[in-house]
C-alpha cells in the first residue's frame, strides 16, 4: 500500500483548497494534523488481567505500533481501583503511520461500520476531533474468531487548527465521513 498518499494528498491538494477557503497568507498557517490517539478505557480489566494484554495485542495489530498500558492515578474503592493498576491501552501515532492509520481508517474501517450514516461534527473548541468506535472488529487486522469480548476505543485527531471551523475543514479534507446536517 502506498504509504504517502494522504501525506502528499495534504500537500499538494488540501493545503491550497484550505488556503483559498480561509485566505492564509503562507503555507505555514495552514493546519496540518499533528497526531492521532487511539485510547480504550478498560475498566472491567480490574478484574482480569488478561484482558489488558489481549487489548494491547488488539491495538498494536491495527495500528502497526506497539501500545502502552495506561495506569490509574489514584484509589478509588467504589470501583475497587488501586494506584497504579492497568485501566487502559493507548496508543499515539505520528507521521507515516499517522497517515497511513487515517487512510485505513476512513477507506476500510469506517465503512464496514453497520448502518453507517457518517460521524458526528463536532469538535471539542481547539479544533480537535474525538471519534468513538464501539466495536474493533470493524478494523481488518482483527481475526473475529479470536475474539472474546467486544471492546470500543476513542480515536483522537490532534490538529493545530487555532478554530474549530479550519480543524473540521483540515478533516474533511482529509476525506472523514461526517454527516451531512
Amino acid at each position: 500500500m502506498n504509504t504517502t498518499s494522504l501525506k502528499q494528498d495534504y500537500k499538494e491538494r488540501i493545503v491550497p483548497a484550505l488556503m483559498k477557503d480561509f485566505g492564509y497568507k503562507s503555507i505555514m498557517q495552514v493546519p496540518k494534523l499533528e497526531k492521532i490517539v487511539l485510547n480504550q478505557g478498560l475498566g472491567i480489566a480490574v478484574a482480569d488481567k488478561k484482558i489488558i494484554e489481549v487489548a494491547i495485542n488488539e491495538m498494536t495489530a491495527i495500528t502497526g505500533q506497539k501500545a502502552v498500558q495506561t495506569v490509574s492515578k489514584k484509589d478509588i474503592s467504589n470501583f475497587k481501583l488501586r494506584k497504579k493498576m492497568p485501566i487502559g491501552v493507548r496508543v499515539t501515532l505520528r507521521g507515516d503511520k499517522m497517515y497511513e492509520f487515517l487512510e485505513r481508517l476512513i477507506r476500510v474501517a469506517l465503512p464496514r461500520v453497520r448502518d453507517f450514516k457518517g460521524i458526528e461534527n463536532k469538535l471539542d473548541g481547539r479544533g480537535n476531533y474525538t471519534l468513538g468506535i464501539t466495536e474493533q472488529i470493524i478494523f481488518p487486522e482483527i481475526n473475529i474468531d479470536a475474539i472474546n469480548r467486544l471492546l470500543g476505543m476513542n480515536i483522537t485527531f490532534v490538529t493545530n487548527a487555532p478554530t474549530d471551523e479550519e480543524g473540521f475543514a483540515l478533516l474533511k479534507e482529509f476525506g472523514l465521513p461526517f454527516k451531512k446536517n
